[in-house]
């Protein structure tokens, strides 16, 4: 069993971003600039925010937080990310999900530039990723298959079982998958004969939120199981959707919580960032 650290492929990623933000300066005098817009005082947004304030800091990226109080109106947002989308030195914008119940995220998504949208949940960016013809990939998606990559671990030909259909994980993330000739089941909460699906794959992804959900007896001799929980087991402590602890000896590859999925999320958003910077300026 061999664990994929997280930690170190995201600081290959960044490192790599950091030079040719660099190139870009020296060249031609741009320097990426991200926007994140934050409502409300949600700690876990909170973390993920600074998280990302970090990153562009070392990166060499220009990062601007728009901090609005909980009872921002509709129009406010919308209007602030109006403002956003016309500002030269913004190429990114990333309003932190999720917003307070009062506010409509769908309405905020769809009011951001494609091009400006370096989380892809926009319709077009969406639309683009079914085709296989997208400018930006969703940051947890394709971290996982850059961690895949990096570790020579082939997806051509392999049964791929991703377990969770949300917009921002599930989906995208069998459809990246699927770009790279696996075959791809989807399971979610109306999925019959689970354990038995699972237990099939080749590569398992979960995404689905239930602290230690995927147990030993879902898991394949030899698959490569990745995590991208993030939740808190019955004494509070950081864990992810897979039963780590009982599952590693199964596995062939496996990523851990914390320090797998979760820092490449970050480095993700950096490289669809600095591509956002090349595409709005023609380069």
């Amino acid at each position: 069993m061999q664990i994929i650290d997280g930690k170190k492929v995201s600081a290959l990623v960044k490192e790599e971003v950091k030079k040719q933000t660099l190139e870009l300066k020296e060249q031609y005098g741009i320097t990426p600039g991200l926007a994140v817009v934050i409502v409300g005082d949600d700690p876990a947004s909170r973390v993920y925010v600074n998280n990302k304030k970090k990153a562009c800091e070392l990166v060499g990226f220009k990062s601007e937080e728009f901090s609005l109080p909980a009872e921002t109106t509709q129009e406010e947002l919308l209007n602030l990310v109006k403002t956003l989308n016309e500002k030269k030195d913004i190429n990114g914008i990333l309003v932190q999900l999720p917003l307070p119940e009062h506010l409509d995220d769908k309405a905020v998504i769809e009011a951001i530039n494609p091009l400006k949208d370096v989380d892809a949940f926009h319709a077009v960016n969406v639309g683009k990723i079914m085709l296989g013809e997208y400018d930006f990939m969703p940051c947890t998606p394709a971290g996982v298959m850059e961690m895949l990559h990096s570790y020579n671990i082939p997806v051509n030909g392999k049964n791929c079982v991703v377990i969770g259909r949300s917009n921002i994980v599930g989906k995208p993330m069998a459809m990246l998958l699927l770009h790279e000739n696996g075959t791809v089941t989807i399971c979610h909460s109306c999925t019959q004969n689970l354990a038995e699906i699972c237990s099939k794959a080749d590569i398992l992804v979960a995404a689905v939120g239930k602290p230690k959900f995927v147990t030993a007896d879902m898991v394949k001799e030899g698959a490569v199981v990745i995590d991208v929980g993030m939740d808190r087991d019955e004494n509070g402590k950081l864990c992810g959707d897979v039963d780590f602890e009982n599952v590693k000896d199964k596995c062939s590859y496996i990523t851990p919580v914390p320090g797998g999925v979760g820092p490449m999320t970050v480095a993700t958003l950096m490289k669809n960032t600095l591509k956002a910077a090349k595409i709005q300026n023609n380069l």
